[in-house]
């Protein structure tokens, strides 16, 4: 890392890095050290932007998370109709998740959910992309019936990611999002309100 970048550029890359060894070691195996090491400064340069590993690790996983939301969002706002939302967005979520692997392990994969304070992170990281999709379900639903269904959509997805990056299949994003959406959209066009 170059000592003379402003502070938000810095945080910026401790993040980067310290997204990478967290990634690659877990949250127990990676000290600050390491992280410090990795991204070439000083640990009092880490605390300078973090109070501590934990406050870090938080960092990132808000930080992934909105940027996973930020990709759904921009891959479903011009969409036509409530079919092409679903299919953008499921394909937009399995093209995500095939280029950030780290993230999505970080988020899904990496132990996070076993401690209290992370697995809360991640729960509010999933609550905001079902809130975020439960609107795009246009089908005359009440608000609640609409977020049941956009947890449910977000479960699916998760699960069948977790399922091929923790087997280490190569996939098609577009492939896979599109066979996700047509069971999606099936489903969703037989909802009575």
């Amino acid at each position: 890392m170059n000592l003379r970048l402003p502070a938000a550029e810095r945080r910026t890359q401790v993040l980067h890095v310290a997204l990478r060894v967290f990634a690659a070691k877990g949250f127990h195996r990676t000290s600050m050290n390491d992280i410090a090491e990795a991204g070439g400064v000083t640990k009092p340069v880490l605390y300078q932007h973090f109070e501590s590993k934990r406050a870090l690790y938080l960092a990132i996983i808000d930080e992934v998370a909105a940027e996973m939301l930020e990709t759904i969002s921009k891959a479903t706002a011009n969409a036509v109709d409530g079919k092409m939302q679903t299919q953008a967005g499921i394909v937009a979520y399995f093209s995500w998740v095939a280029t950030h692997r780290d993230e999505f392990n970080l988020l899904f994969g990496s132990g996070a959910r076993s401690d209290d304070e992370f697995a809360a992170a991640i729960r509010e990281a999933e609550k905001s992309v079902a809130e975020a999709i439960a609107p795009l379900i246009d089908a005359g639903l009440d608000a609640t019936h609409q977020r049941r269904l956009a947890y449910a959509l977000v479960g699916m997805s998760e699960g069948l990611s977790r399922h091929l990056v923790m087997n280490g299949e190569a996939f098609d994003p577009q492939e896979v999002g599109a066979q996700l959406a047509n069971l999606a959209w099936a489903g969703l066009r037989g909802i009575q309100p």
